[in-house]
């Protein structure tokens, strides 16, 4: 197979991928899933906001548990509490009287992708979209997150110096047990510790159970390209047993319709996280690692495109008269891999670079490196392309030289072809003969190429993934690195350089169907460039500048050696 051929099927078969998915996601919607639920269902009428959710099932791992006391009946309407807005230096946030949940959560430093004006919202509970964290306790008359809670003095913002401050809120259980939630917000980070404090008024000890869940519809925010990959969206749960898993929803559909299924995680663990990812961030639940509590993961529907991710674990028994503590701490933001890696294990795996992740993860750390000394994330992906084509300088070289070649003997083949048109396999003899002659390997030209392909595809989910490049700007119309060129200067450019470098290099093409295809197919490449991230289109678009420079050259030093031996047989 020559090297036009390799990259033909290369080409067609990329696009061909990217148009089915982009096809099937218009034409082929996911069907409705069965109505069956394994929780309570969502309170509140068609057209209104959805109410705050079902008290996690009662399982073996936890005691017994019925609806504790202020959770709100099934049919009833959603209690209605009041917001708390708290600031940090990175977000606002909403906290829900009710429960305690925190209902919105803004980030400063990442902006809407449709609305610059606007911050992204990690967590937001309105009419466009539903994702919130909540938190609760199980036991007799303990609160959950449907219980009303008084909102104690304190601050509302980080204090001047301050490195963090606390939102107390309080609730007295009908037995008087009393139980303070507490939830620390933090300078520099996006992590909010969430504890309950557990008074036993009682005369027996008792051993009260939290859960901390995150509930979310479906719903993708973001523009997201029809011609490249999906994000995925969902839950995610890791442990040392079974690592990183994502949940799909489709997962919980399934369990939901039927009960005794066996889920796809590990429900009964001693270790690990869970959460919800989107593209470029994610909101995770961080049970404490030490010491080693039994906890239980669990994922429901609730119904209303609505669906819950969450763990439930208690830190041990209270005495009475004395007061225990059950605590978590909240990841709500961007999906930092430096920041990430350092708050729990496997929490880094939540930015996915697919099959080819070991060699992503370095090119991502160069990427990194190059931004420090730059400044710029399109000139570091400029210098990144200039390094990683020189170190594959000797397979380019060999493959340009052997594309040079097989340009030289292109008139001997053409003979060969004339000549033995209606013998096939002389055709071939002869034609093994002239390699062996001219001393030329007729895969020089593409293995190197197919060396290079897992880079290819791992420097694309890097550009893909990194939230970094996430609406970094590089030069004058380029805003964004992650998103399309908006002007499609980029494509086009990439286009004549792609047409230079078919008719710079090619390799004789008989069929003049097939010389057409391979003029042509540079600007049906180009297409598919339109909607791919415009720093992915500047990697492919310096890569080809530097490979039709050195071809240039290896021509010329070939073009030169000929001559030379030429005229040394006069």
């Amino acid at each position: 197979m020559d090297i036009q051929r390799l990259i033909l099927w290369l080409v067609f078969s990329f696009s061909g991928v990217m148009l089915w998915q982009a096809w099937e996601r218009e034409h082929n919607p996911p069907l409705p899933v069965p109505t069956a639920q394994t929780a309570a269902p969502v309170p509140g009428q068609a057209g209104t906001l959805p109410g705050p959710g079902a008290i996690p099932p009662a399982t073996s791992a936890g005691p017994a548990s019925t609806a504790p006391a202020g959770a709100v009946p099934t049919g009833a309407p959603a209690p209605v509490g009041n917001t708390i807005e708290v600031r940090t230096d990175l977000y606002t946030a909403d906290i829900d009287t009710i429960g305690g949940a925190i209902t919105r959560m803004g980030l400063a430093m990442h902006r809407n992708a449709e609305d610059r004006s606007k911050p992204y919202y990690v967590l937001q509970r309105d009419s466009d979209r539903t994702f919130v964290a909540q938190a609760g306790l199980i036991g007799d008359g303990l609160p959950n997150h449907r219980t009303p809670y008084e909102v104690l003095p304190g601050p509302r913002s980080l204090p001047p110096g301050a490195d963090h401050f606390d939102v107390k809120l309080q609730a007295v259980a009908p037995n008087g047990d009393k139980v303070v939630q507490t939830l620390t917000f933090h300078r520099g980070t996006y992590v909010i510790d969430v504890a309950f404090d557990v008074t036993n008024a009682g005369a027996t000890p008792i051993k009260p159970e939290a859960y901390f869940q995150l509930m979310r519809d479906t719903k993708v925010v973001g523009v997201v390209s029809r011609m490249g990959p999906k994000p995925y969206v969902g839950p995610v749960v890791y442990d040392d047993q079974d690592k990183y898993k994502k949940i799909d929803f489709a997962e919980i559909d399934k369990d939901a319709a039927d009960p005794s299924r066996k889920p796809p995680y590990t429900q009964a663990t001693d270790n690990g996280w869970i959460g919800m990812v989107e593209h470029y961030f994610v909101v995770a639940w961080l049970p404490p690692e030490t010491p080693k509590l039994e906890r239980r993961f669990y994922t429901t529907k609730l119904g209303n495109d609505l669906y819950t991710a969450g763990v439930r674990y208690s830190e041990g028994t209270i005495a009475p008269g004395a007061t225990g503590v059950i605590h978590a701490s909240l990841y709500a933001g961007p999906q930092d891999q430096e920041a990430l890696s350092k708050l729990a294990p496997g929490l880094n795996l939540v930015v996915d670079y697919g099959i080819f992740t070991i060699i992503a993860e370095p090119l991502f750390l160069l990427l990194k490196f190059l931004h420090k000394l730059i400044g710029n994330w399109g000139f570091a992906i400029i210098v990144m392309t200039i390094l990683i084509k020189g170190a594959f300088y000797p397979l380019n070289a060999t493959s340009a030289r052997s594309m040079a070649k097989m340009k030289l003997v292109a008139p001997k083949m053409k003979a060969l072809q004339e000549q033995y048109a209606n013998d096939k396999q002389q055709l071939q003899m002869k034609m093994m003969e002239l390699y062996k002659q001219e001393k030329i390997n007729p895969l020089g030209g593409c293995l190197p190429i197919v060396v290079q392909i897992p880079v290819f595809i791992a420097l694309y989910w890097v550009l893909l993934s990194a939230v970094e490049l996430r609406h970094a700007p590089w030069i004058g119309w380029i805003h964004d690195l992650s998103a399309p060129d908006p002007w499609f200067v980029l494509p086009v450019i990439y286009a004549i350089t792609a047409y230079l470098q078919v008719r710079l290099s090619p390799t004789p093409i008989s069929d003049p169907v097939q010389a057409k295809v391979m003029q042509i197919m540079p600007v049906a490449f180009s297409i598919m460039f339109l909607f791919f991230p415009s720093g992915l289109v500047l990697y492919w678009l310096v890569n080809n500048l530097l490979q039709i420079a050195q071809q240039w050259h290896v021509n010329r030093v070939l073009t030169r050696e000929t001559e030379q031996a030429a005229a040394k047989r006069r």
